[in-house]
């Protein structure tokens, strides 16, 4: 969801280095710094290994690790086993590693307590419907300035849904978008207002209608940060399955 400007900022929150001297203090800032990339690559992919998180960052296994077990020990990241499609093979299985919740917080969410109490205000002055308005009209000029960015996009519904991803990007969604067989995939790493659309779910149906409109064709929100997933992933149906929905 898009909120005001200056909610837009996803930078990870860096590291305090508290006060140290010579080379003891350049190593853990830079060892702060790395980890800040880690949990940006994990932000973005929402799940990875240790060989994938190491070879984007052109580190050793060694040394990915050495930065993964740390943020492991400080609740930063957990592990999740990768799905193998076929007979998995002998040794121990892969493990993915993804964010905590507590490390999602270290990406701002700003304005939540305050947002959330108007949002009941509204809800308890004038019922759910008011809340629904107030979500459409807070999307209205994000869907403007996506709709600018796209005008080049073509009619295609996966082409439109790429030339969207890179737009959301660029207003702090770290989104992408990819091809699946029945059809195309959204997904966006970031929410800045999670916290608020898990209480109030009209924020993500106003956000789903605009990638609707966007697109050009229905869409079907499948997950959402807001309920708990690790993705907001929208799926865009093929054009041949816009003709059988039609």
């Amino acid at each position: 969801m898009q909120g005001p400007p200056e909610i837009r900022n996803v930078g990870v929150v860096k590291n305090v280095v508290l006060i140290q001297s010579g080379a003891v203090a350049s190593a853990t800032a830079s060892d702060g710094r790395t980890r800040d990339r880690v949990a940006q690559l994990l932000l973005e992919r929402g799940a990875a290994t240790a060989a994938e998180l190491g070879s984007e960052l052109g580190l050793s296994p060694a040394a990915i690790r050495k930065h993964l077990d740390a943020m492991l020990g400080e609740h930063l990241v957990e592990t999740r086993e990768v799905r193998h499609q076929g007979p998995r093979g002998r040794g121990r299985p892969a493990k993915a590693f993804v964010l905590t919740p507590a490390a999602r917080e270290a990406f701002p969410h700003f304005y939540d307590g305050i947002a959330m109490a108007a949002l009941r205000w509204i809800a308890q002055r004038h019922g759910p419907d008011a809340v629904s308005e107030f979500a459409a009209s807070q999307v209205a000029a994000l869907e403007e300035r996506c709709r600018t960015a796209m005008l080049e996009a073509g009619e295609d519904p996966i082409a439109r849904a790429e030339a969207l991803a890179e737009v959301l990007t660029a207003e702090g969604y770290a989104a992408n978008a990819s091809t699946i067989a029945s059809g195309g995939q959204l997904c966006q790493h970031h929410c800045p207002v999670a916290h608020v659309a898990a209480e109030f779910p009209q924020l993500c149906d106003a956000e789903t209608a605009v990638i609707s409109r966007l697109i050009g064709t229905h869409v079907q929100r499948l997950a959402t940060i807001a309920h708990g997933d690790e993705v907001c992933t929208t799926h865009i149906p093929s054009r041949a399955q816009n003709r059988n929905h039609g």
